[in-house]
């Protein structure tokens, strides 16, 4: 009889290597839990350098339904994208072209964090002062954000706001924060559940500007400039004891 609050207990207290492990099997659900996304990323895996046009064809969908689950498998880094040109096209416009990444999607469930590299990283933080350490994380995940965003969608840089951060969310979550998209009224933020950082993000705060640098990078690649940078609030913070990471647009 004293068993089942064991249980409770164990889920509702989770250590840091079970949340990680949570964070990684959200991450491969939510690209995965999909049956027809399932099957589709075996057939871009057999069938490199795939279209859109091709899985519509090859699975019966609407060119809009296949495009949607590939961006989803790309958001989440299982297929990387290409603008290519057939050789005997001429001159002809160049199209996506998906291939899956080189590694198993089940290898992420077995990722851990890097003890030592966490450990330099707060000695880094501790050495270059809370202001210049922010200004970093924050420069750093703008442009690795800009970079995923290139190989996401390469070429297309014109998403709707809300598509964009549905987009960020898998990407996110693909990175270990167990995102997802939440309207909040006139805003749309990315709220996420789990720190990848685990307890260097709670010793120094100045980490978060890592995610809320992804999504203003991301933002900038997905939507295009047009109307130049879009501010990103870090609304909420698991390392100053908030219930999660809201980053608002």
């Amino acid at each position: 009889m004293t068993t089942a609050p064991d249980r409770v207990t164990a889920v509702a207290n989770p250590s840091p290597a079970d949340s990680q492990f949570a964070a990684a099997v959200t991450a491969v659900t939510a690209a995965f839990g999909d049956p027809t996304r399932r099957e589709i990323y075996l057939f871009v895996r057999a069938n490199p350098g795939a279209t859109s046009s091709e899985v519509a064809r090859g699975f019966s969908l609407h060119p809009n339904v296949a495009r949607h689950h590939l961006e989803r498998l790309a958001s989440g880094g299982y297929v990387e994208v290409t603008m290519e040109r057939p050789v005997d096209a001429g001159a002809g416009r160049p199209s996506k072209r998906f291939r899956a990444v080189g590694h198993d999607p089940t290898l992420d469930l077995l990722t851990r964090r890097d003890d030592l590299l966490v450990l330099l990283l707060q000695e880094a933080m501790h050495l270059l002062g809370p202001e210049a350490a922010e200004a970093m994380a924050s420069r750093v995940g703008e442009e690795y954000g800009r970079t995923l965003a290139t190989q996401m969608s390469p070429g297309d840089s014109q998403r709707s706001l809300r598509t964009a951060m549905h987009a960020i969310a898998d990407t996110l979550t693909a990175h270990g924060f167990a995102a997802r998209a939440e309207d909040q009224g006139a805003s749309t933020a990315v709220v996420a559940e789990h720190c990848p950082f685990g307890d260097a993000a709670t010793q120094h705060p100045v980490l978060c500007a890592v995610d809320r640098g992804m999504v203003k990078g991301l933002l900038e690649g997905l939507c295009g400039d047009g109307g130049g940078p879009v501010p990103v609030v870090l609304s909420s913070s698991r390392a100053r004891g908030d219930e999660s990471c809201a980053a608002v647009v």
